[in-house]
């Protein structure tokens, strides 16, 4: 009888013995798994808390009282562009509007399009979009023709255009051009500007 009491009991034992072990396996098993799918991006940089896609002119607080404006009396050889019932004026890399007796440089409008791009535009490339950067906009191809567009939040460039604004947004500080808002970031511990949003002018 004490032969088969202690047969039992370390049958008993063995089981537990065993069971533990399948369990700490399983543990462990599942510890590896949840590491192996977890992955780290070397040069993502800490990002602060950006706005949303699209922002209300609303929302958007200019650190300089006034807009930085730069006018001339003049633009020698100038070629005209009519686009949606507005005349542009374009010299030297430059599109302008005429008021009051001056030429003022503006932002060509989204669905702007020109047959050439201007000479000095940089091609910039995130996931599937190609686009040419000249000075601050954004033109993809379409058949013969470059039609100014809003980049993809997430785009990278390396400069922005001299008369770029500094503007305050639930207390960040963000970069804005053409109404497009950048965030300054570290790209392979070079400075670069990130697309975070596009400012909706309010009608």
């Amino acid at each position: 009888m004490k032969s088969i009491i202690k047969t039992s009991v370390l049958a008993s034992l063995f089981l537990m013995a065993f069971a533990t072990d399948i369990s700490g396996q399983s543990r462990r098993s599942s510890t590896t798994t949840a590491t192996r799918t977890t992955t780290v991006k070397k040069n993502t940089p800490v990002k602060k808390t950006t706005p949303s896609r699209r922002i209300s002119s609303t929302k958007v607080t200019y650190k300089r009282p006034t807009r930085k404006v730069v006018s001339v009396r003049n633009v020698p050889n100038r070629k005209v562009i009519n686009h949606n019932g507005q005349r542009y004026y374009y010299n030297n890399n430059r599109y302008y509007t005429y008021s009051r007796g001056r030429y003022i440089a503006i932002a060509p409008k989204v669905g702007f399009r020109v047959s050439t791009l201007p000479t000095n535009y940089k091609r910039v490339r995130y996931n599937t979009y190609n686009y040419y950067n000249v000075g601050g906009i954004f033109y993809t191809q379409l058949n013969n023709e470059y039609e100014v567009v809003d980049p993809e939040v997430g785009t990278i460039v390396y400069e922005l255009p001299d008369d770029y604004e500094k503007v305050v947004i639930d207390g960040q500080t963000y970069y804005e051009y053409a109404n497009i808002l950048y965030e300054k970031v570290q790209v392979d511990g070079t400075r670069a500007y990130e697309v975070v949003g596009i400012i909706e002018l309010d009608n």
